[in-house]
């Protein structure tokens, strides 16, 4: 191997690396949307674990290469139609609920310390 295939190589290698670690945390923050009980996600969870695990030690690139799209796909075949979101986070039920109020109205904090004349 030269120098410029072997650095090549390593650098499909890294690529592929994140793709599946981000194709297993987004499978399983998915999986936990389908649990109903945490019993059951455990169940799921180690069932999606010992999938990636069967392909674990696949050395040709080529070969991940096509692992990883069928993966992605099967991913998005059972995407969850209505996944949770945080309350709080975008898209939430509670994001920018209190929104800033417009302007002209002033907000007094200093409660029971005014100025009265």
């Amino acid at each position: 191997m030269s120098g410029v295939s072997s650095a090549a190589y390593f650098g499909r290698r890294a690529a592929q690396k994140e793709r599946v670690r981000i194709l297993y945390r987004r499978a399983l923050k998915d999986t936990l949307n389908w649990a109903v009980h945490r019993h059951i996600f455990y169940r799921d969870a180690s069932d999606l674990r010992e999938k990636f695990n069967a392909n674990q030690d696949v050395e040709d690139v080529d070969r991940i290469d096509k692992l990883i799209a069928h993966g992605e796909a099967e991913y998005d075949k059972w995407r969850h139609p209505d996944p949770y979101i945080v309350p709080w986070a975008p898209g939430g039920s509670k994001f920018c609920r209190n929104p800033t109020p417009p302007d002209g109205i002033e907000i007094v904090y200093n409660y029971g310390q005014e100025d009265n004349p």
